[in-house]
């Protein structure tokens, strides 16, 4: 069984109530319930649900662009007015997009649900113009906090949740943990992620970590920067980023640079979303496997949850990294899948029987 810890009695009871499997046995499949087994094989059991988006680009304030993918669900049987249709948010992880399995199954679910949703393409992923020399980190929220007001502009009468997986999740923590109650999400949900940066990255470093994760991300990395190459060498060393060998490197050379942190110290420090938990003010379910090697037991904040009503955390024994395979043949929903569907239904149906802290 997952390991429940909440800051209240009574988000503790809701979700007991309203989002059952939380507490049911966790099963992982029997011939791959091994972490990094979990973690690699993921992407390629599961099934990629079609979706159609509708794209669209939007402004920033320093003269950027963000690439939005909708699915509007215009034919929610639910909810036919598209003014009062609930609005879920979804980030991808560190080098994701709107195309992953994961995403697309919480669309295939909203869909069931009759929500909309819509995808936040971090800057440059997407196949757009990067038109300022700028990228995305975990720790700058600027982007993300146009994204919600954009769409919330939109449709202001619309229940409105965001789930962010993996470094999705670290960025909408860090947002949330910025803002307090003052977000116009009603609640939001995290899947995978990194608490504690200095310890995710010291982890991924381990020897057989770096050969199965480490250096392909890096490389993913280094290619979505190098395909903007020209916009950065006034203020970078490119080809010194392309020589990076970890994420860190990468970070070091690159991230922390672009955000114009003093230290790749400071940038990691800035970055890691458990230093946040306590001032989150909206409900927030947060789903982590206690063998995830991109996220270490030892730095989940579970003392820091159990001082924040808003907050629970779900910590599975086995499940990796976006993992939670379960089923002899796993390739339609996960264990994260039903954790996503039952949460975000039991807040926007009942979500009006907690109490506001």
């Amino acid at each position: 069984k997952p390991q429940l810890v909440t800051g209240g009695e009574s988000f503790s009871r809701f979700l007991q109530e309203h989002c059952p499997v939380v507490t049911e046995t966790y099963y992982p499949t029997v011939w791959c319930w091994e972490s990094r087994g979990q973690t690699l094989l993921r992407p390629f059991i599961t099934a990629k649900p079609p979706v159609q988006y509708r794209n669209e680009l939007i402004k920033t304030a320093d003269g950027g662009q963000v690439s939005l993918d909708w699915f509007d669900n215009d034919n929610s049987a639910y909810y036919t007015d598209a003014s009062t249709r609930p609005t879920i948010l979804l980030l991808p992880g560190l080098t994701g997009t709107s195309k992953e399995s994961y995403i697309l199954h919480m669309i295939h679910l909203s869909e069931d649900l009759g929500y909309r949703c819509v995808v936040f393409n971090n800057r440059g992923v997407a196949g757009e113009n990067l038109l300022t020399p700028r990228t995305y980190c975990c720790a700058n929220t600027e982007d993300l906090e146009t994204v919600i007001h954009h769409v919330h502009s939109l449709y202001p009468s619309a229940p409105f949740l965001a789930a962010g997986v993996s470094m999705g999740g670290m960025l909408l923590l860090n947002y949330l943990g910025k803002t307090g109650p003052k977000t116009p999400l009603m609640a939001a949900a995290t899947f995978s992620v990194g608490w504690n940066t200095f310890a995710c990255s010291e982890s991924l470093e381990k020897p057989l970590n770096w050969l199965l994760f480490n250096y392909y991300l890096t490389t993913c990395l280094q290619s979505s920067v190098n395909k903007h190459r020209h916009m950065f060498v006034k203020q970078i060393d490119m080809d010194h980023v392309m020589k990076a060998k970890s994420i860190r490197e990468f970070d070091k050379r690159f991230t922390s640079v672009m955000f114009g942190y003093r230290t790749i110290d400071d940038y990691y420090t800035d970055a890691s979303p458990n230093r946040r938990l306590n001032s989150v003010g909206i409900p927030v379910l947060c789903l982590n496997s206690v063998d995830d090697v991109f996220s270490p037991s030892h730095a989940i904040p579970v003392e820091t949850a159990k001082q924040n009503p808003n907050v629970a955390l779900v910590l599975t024994s086995h499940g990796g990294h976006i993992g939670f395979l379960e089923g002899i043949w796993p390739r339609q929903s996960t264990y994260m899948d039903r954790v996503f569907k039952q949460f975000v239904q039991a807040m926007v149906e009942h979500g009006h029987e907690l109490p506001r802290t």
